[in-house]
């Protein structure tokens, strides 16, 4: 269900693809992508990225996910992360996920954290409003998963999906704030080296200039756009929408990949 013949509807691949080259800031995911996509080529690029039905007359019904296109950077991933544990880097993660991806997050930050990475944390409670349908608004705020995977939560205490990018955005301003006053809990490598991320975690990374891999949905071109530009490292094709463990063995590849885990 992870790749192949996936439940993603293509009506709402081509919404998508639509309205990023339309620039709708909801499906730009942070990213400052050129004035010069269309809906064409969009689709053209998720052929080569994601492996989507090529076929333009295909407008309805499901969709596809190349598996080789998955594993491919699935191992460009694991590449990334390995050389994050062996350089000792800092790293930020974060998912807008956090019902289906959290668990694969968090086996990789400990992973990690046990390499001898540094795992931000910067922004914990920041909160800000969101429009919630019929004029309604609700506050989402920053937080963090064990051992340090963001995400965001209501003030029920119950975890969200998310595309915003505000949240990355307020993360590495408070960073930023951090060591330009001075802070105590500065220190010269305050920055992140990688962002491990999905939705507009990613894309805000990404835009920072931040070495960034993720996650993304065929419906989820603005990551794939980022790659095809230069701004994201690695973008995986995946339903990003399963049951958590059904991502296990693909946590397991990526971590023997990087040489964290050799039961994978």
């Amino acid at each position: 269900m992870i790749a192949g013949d996936v439940a993603t509807p293509r009506q709402n691949n081509l919404l998508h693809y639509r309205r990023m080259a339309d620039g709708h800031p909801y499906y730009q995911f942070g990213l400052e992508l050129k004035p010069s996509w269309t809906e064409r080529t969009v689709l053209e690029m998720m052929v080569e990225r994601c492996g989507v039905d090529p076929d333009p007359a295909h407008l309805y019904g499901d969709d596809t996910i190349d598996p080789d296109i998955t594993i491919d950077t699935l191992e460009a991933m694991g590449d990334r992360i390995g050389l994050a544990a062996r350089r000792r880097e800092s790293v930020v993660l974060a998912t807008g996920h956090p019902a289906t991806l959290s668990p694969l997050y968090q086996d990789v930050a400990r992973a990690l954290a046990a390499a001898g990475c540094r795992l931000l944390t910067p922004a914990a409670g920041w909160t800000y409003e969101i429009e919630t349908g019929y004029g309604g608004t609700d506050l989402r705020r920053v937080v963090y998963a064990e051992p340090g995977v963001a995400m965001l939560e209501d003030t029920h205490g119950r975890t969200h999906h998310t595309h915003d990018p505000q949240p990355m955005e307020a993360m590495l301003r408070a960073l930023s704030d951090s060591a330009s006053t001075g802070s105590s809990e500065a220190k010269p490598d305050f920055w992140p080296d990688l962002a491990i991320a999905d939705h507009g975690w990613a894309g805000a990374a990404g835009q920072a200039g931040i070495d960034t891999v993720g996650f993304a949905d065929c419906n989820d071109p603005a990551l794939f756009a980022g790659a095809a530009e230069g701004k994201i490292d690695v973008a995986v094709p995946l339903d990003d929408g399963v049951a958590p463990h059904h991502y296990a063995p693909l946590t397991a590849y990526i971590l023997a990949r990087a040489g964290l885990r050799q039961d994978g």
